[in-house]
């Protein structure tokens, strides 16, 4: 396996603005209660106190799709990562405002999360609107490579999914041709529309509707881990 720590730097700022008081406190202390441990084992019984169906979404933006997705299945785990500030008190504002006790936040690398995890322990991992790093020198930044993708197929159970969305033509292109050289994962399409429409849900979040303001089309790209052998 390739070694996921060859594009382990983050690139770019930890936090846009200054944060306002309520959004301070909330850093202070819902994220606290929140956090996934720093270290030690992490499964779904020593984050969320039972044996429950795992998601984990690398860079959750503001939050909206992982509020979204721990409302609707109230049951499963959720995992997110994102390594800005201001991202992470978005997705603080949903939990406490839609009072989601199932969702475990990290800020900082994903990548370092998804280590600490069993392998074949996640049921669905989403990757929407990562950053496409468009010029070539930079492609190895980009998450979909085949060392972060190997990490992201030991994690994934068996018939597990991987979801990418983009409105990037380049990482579009470049997403494609990594997954088509991988022969653990099945692309879950059959016509245009099955990566061209939204599938159900799959809620559309502010940078996807910033994209189409825009004027830029979006893909869904939907994986279904392959039966190991």
């Amino acid at each position: 396996m390739n070694d996921p720590a060859t594009i382990r730097r983050l690139y770019g700022r930890s936090q846009n603005h200054k944060l306002r008081t309520g959004q301070a406190a909330l850093v202070e202390e819902l994220l606290p209660a929140i956090s996934v441990p720093e270290s030690g084992d992490l499964n779904a019984t020593s984050l969320f106190g039972d044996d429950r169906t795992l998601h984990f979404e690398i860079g959750f933006g503001a939050g909206e799709h992982l509020a979204f997705r721990a409302d609707l299945l109230p049951n499963h785990g959720f995992i997110g990562c994102e390594p800005f500030l201001n991202g992470v008190v978005g997705a603080l504002q949903h939990i406490r405002d839609q009072r989601l006790p199932n969702i475990r936040l990290h800020m900082g690398d994903a990548l370092d999360v998804l280590e600490r995890l069993p392998d074949g322990s996640l049921s669905f991992v989403y990757l929407l609107h990562p950053d496409p790093w468009p010029k070539a020198r930079h492609a190895k930044r980009r998450m979909v490579n085949h060392g972060p993708m190997d990490l992201i197929a030991a994690k994934l159970r068996p018939g597990g999914e991987f979801r990418l969305g983009t409105d990037d033509p380049t990482y579009c292109r470049w997403a494609m041709m990594i997954m088509n050289q991988r022969g653990d994962f099945e692309w879950l399409a059959e016509s245009p529309k099955d990566f061209l429409v939204r599938p159900g849900g799959w809620p559309e979040t502010r940078y996807e509707a910033k994209a189409r303001r825009k004027g830029h089309e979006v893909w869904y790209f939907r994986y279904r881990r392959a039966e190991t052998e």
